[in-house]
């Protein structure tokens, strides 16, 4: 699997969205999934142009209902990430139960747990930058109620090879999984894994009945643990052409939209600050993925630095970004992102913030 970088590509793949076929078969290795994430967790394109170009071609919301509530999950999450800030890299509702370690299990960083198709799976992570949906759960599952590892690390690894890698799902999601985020923990067994990736597989650590889960012993191939070593190459630094009469429209790694003021004269900066790579590292084709993508917008230059020295470069130019989490030290005009609906703030479950969003859904 590859994942295409030019804008009229992407757009394709909008168009081939079939909502009826996604409620259907989502959960299935095979499924009509959409493979728009990283697109939109680069900021390529919005949860709400997703929305929209779905509604242009006539879809009503009782098909394509369930599509809609999955991009909902990621604005919830960016949601909670807007709230609570920094407390997202923490357990956010109560302590992960049952923990024992810190690190991560080493069969997991080998992708050799045994089971026969996480492993595969963990070769396609490393290979694609992708992985199926009900695969990450299962993977934090067996990292952190089997191998008892806490949530932060493991998660911190498979971010570091996403090309959708969006810290708030992310790491919310193994806070969900761990029960750091819920109020239990959430297992799969192998009759489960068999059944959505159409296997036959017996006799694992996984092979037993869901009862069973919570006295289960850690297996022996998962007690070797290791700490997590993750760095990111930045390109080497490279002089800006800046005309400081016009303004200065400041991307990032969540931001890489090719509509946004495509009509205003502007310098336009991609800003990779070390800093924040230093605490959120992303792996080498992750980086190269964000750079390709980068080239649907013309003139764009790649800045490598913090913000304040960004700001010296430019000098008077007014500078222009999109809100974020992690843009708060940003200085100059904050514009809002297209988010799909009006809800904003924490929730503390996704259904009492669902719950809101289909009562504006009432209303169009």
């Amino acid at each position: 699997m590859s994942f295409e970088t030019s804008f009229s590509n992407i757009l394709d793949k909008i168009d081939a969205i079939d909502p009826k076929a996604y409620a259907q078969s989502r959960n299935f290795v095979d499924g009509a999934v959409s493979y728009l994430s990283p697109y939109i967790s680069r900021g390529v394109i919005s949860t709400r142009f997703v929305l929209e170009s779905l509604l242009k071609k006539g879809y009503g919301m009782p098909e394509m209902e369930k599509f809609v509530q999955e991009l909902a999950w990621r604005d919830y999450w960016q949601q909670i990430w807007i709230a609570k800030g920094e407390d997202i890299n923490n357990d956010l509702k109560r302590e992960q139960p049952d923990f024992s370690h810190t690190q991560i299990p080493a069969a997991i960083l080998a992708g050799k747990t045994g089971i026969e198709v996480v492993d595969e799976h963990i070769a396609k992570l490393w290979k694609t930058g992708y992985i199926h949906n009900h695969m990450r759960m299962y993977i934090a599952s067996i990292a952190c109620n089997i191998g008892r590892s806490h949530w932060k690390v493991p998660a911190q690894w498979m971010y570091y090879h996403l090309l959708d890698g969006d810290w708030a799902s992310n790491a919310l999601s193994w806070q969900w999984v761990a029960g750091a985020n819920a109020n239990k923990k959430y297992y799969a067994n192998q009759e489960n894994i068999n059944t959505f990736f159409y296997l036959n597989q017996k006799g694992s650590f996984l092979d037993v009945p869901y009862e069973a889960f919570p006295e289960l012993e850690t297996p022996e191939i998962l007690k070797e643990t290791q700490p997590l070593r993750l760095s990111t190459n930045l390109p080497p630094v490279s002089d800006l052409k800046v005309d400081a009469s016009r303004p200065t429209l400041v991307y990032n790694y969540y931001n890489l939209d090719p509509n946004w003021h495509a009509d205003l004269p502007a310098n336009r900066v991609l800003l990779l600050e070390p800093s924040i790579f230093e605490r959120y590292p992303v792996a080498d084709h992750c980086l190269e993925f964000c750079q390709k993508l980068g080239e649907n917008i013309p003139d764009l230059q790649v800045f490598v630095g913090e913000f304040h020295d960004l700001k010296l470069k430019i000098g008077q130019s007014q500078v222009h970004f999109k809100e974020h989490p992690l843009n708060g030290h940003y200085e100059g005009e904050e514009e809002p992102r297209d988010w799909m609906f009006g809800v904003k703030g924490y929730y503390p479950s996704f259904f009492a913030f669902w719950k809101k969003c289909k009562k504006e859904i009432k209303t169009w």
